[in-house]
């Protein structure tokens, strides 16, 4: 028995989605064509977008606007908002110490551009909307702070932070990083606050290839955002470029599922990630447990184990879980959030992440802790 609990990274092709992609495929016409084979592919795309913003509890005050994955929906919210007026240029961006790449590398990239990018601190996964406020100013054009960390699985309350940002500068525009929150806690963007927000298919049991920024419509009208891909103005003139509309069907059906299956797969998952954490602790792991945290993304501290030798350790067991983000695993290094949660860098180059969904089971939670048992046993034996 194999166990995948790398579900962070991606997740299993659900068969709701599996079979809206099938039958998506046969509608094979460019939604934007007038003839009635392109007819049938715009309702196809009108009808996933509504389900995926119902889904994000959408009342009809926003647009989703579809993206070939996360990072472009991120990279669309930074750089659309940065560059929507002249007059932002030298403003200031605030975004925290732990984010994705996709956010940490595009504000850096918009900081050698001219623009000023402040940090608001993370550690043991907390986030101080006063210290927000502090560095919030009339010259902070963006706050993108992410909903849930994707390594240490702290859930922050974006609410409470657009609220304090907002009260110190009522024109900035707030974006949510929502990719790892999505399906796992309570999102309803009706009440968030948050002006922009982006999720991504593969984390839910959707298809890779295919993610969505949504954009509550006052930021549309006013222009606050421009598109980073020009061309034939698809997606509200935002995002040009040909739909991919089968990913698209096979996205929103996930979503769809995913909605009305959410307190069941909730509970379950709960129930094994408790099961993981006790017998992680028997085994001496240590769990870096966040202020507040969704159940399903573990981070475990290994004592004196680098954690890309417990990772092929595993491997080798049929187990599968990750040293830290995919995403980083080109520019490999000491994990940067979990270092802003508080760990060292010794720490941090000891620590796995465990991320779960709705397929995974006891009887592999039990393979997982066991492995991970044996492992520290054994490699801390050959160590000495």
């Amino acid at each position: 028995m194999n166990a995948y609990f790398d579900n962070a990274a991606t997740t299993q092709l659900c068969g709701a989605a599996a079979s809206a992609l099938t039958e998506a495929i046969k509608v094979y016409a460019n939604p934007s064509s007038l003839h009635s084979a392109g007819l049938e592919a715009e309702k196809l795309l009108t009808a996933s977008r509504r389900k995926v913003a119902a889904a994000l509890g959408d009342r009809g005050g926003g647009t989703v606007i579809f993206t070939g994955c996360g990072t472009e929906a991120n990279t669309l919210a930074l750089f659309g908002v940065a560059y929507a007026k002249a007059s932002n240029a030298g403003k200031n961006i605030i975004i925290s110490d732990s984010e994705h790449p996709s956010v940490h590398e595009n504000a850096a990239e918009l900081q050698k551009r001219g623009f000023e990018c402040r940090t608001v601190h993370t550690k043991n996964g907390y986030i101080d909307p006063e210290e927000l406020s502090s560095l919030t100013d009339r010259n902070t054009l963006l706050v993108s702070i992410m909903t849930v960390n994707n390594e240490s699985g702290a859930l922050y309350d974006i609410k409470e932070l657009c609220r304090a940002a907002k009260e110190k500068n009522p024109s900035v525009i707030f974006h949510t990083d929502a990719t790892q929150a999505f399906m796992k806690t309570e999102l309803d963007v009706s009440r968030l606050g948050a002006d922009l927000l982006t999720v991504s298919a593969h984390k839910i049991g959707g298809p890779k290839g295919v993610g969505a920024l949504y954009a509550v419509n006052g930021v549309i009208r006013s222009h606050s955002i421009v598109p980073i891909l020009r061309g034939g103005g698809q997606e509200s003139g935002l995002r040009s470029g040909t739909e991919n509309t089968a990913s698209v069907a096979s996205f929103s059906a996930a979503a769809e599922y995913g909605a009305a299956h959410f307190d069941e797969d909730l509970l379950h998952v709960k129930e094994i990630s408790d099961i993981i954490r006790a017998g992680l602790e028997d085994a001496g792991v240590r769990i870096n447990r966040p202020a507040n945290g969704i159940p399903h993304i573990i981070s475990a501290t290994l004592p004196g184990i680098k954690s890309e030798v417990m990772l092929h350790y595993l491997s080798s067991k049929g187990v599968y879980v990750s040293s830290g983000s995919a995403c980083s695993s080109h520019h490999p290094g000491v994990s940067r959030p979990m270092q802003a949660f508080g760990l060292s860098a010794r720490e941090a180059d000891c620590t796995v992440r465990i991320s779960l969904f709705r397929q995974n089971t006891a009887e592999e939670a039990a393979l997982l802790v066991d492995s991970v048992a044996e492992g520290v046993r054994s490699l801390i034996k050959m160590r000495k």
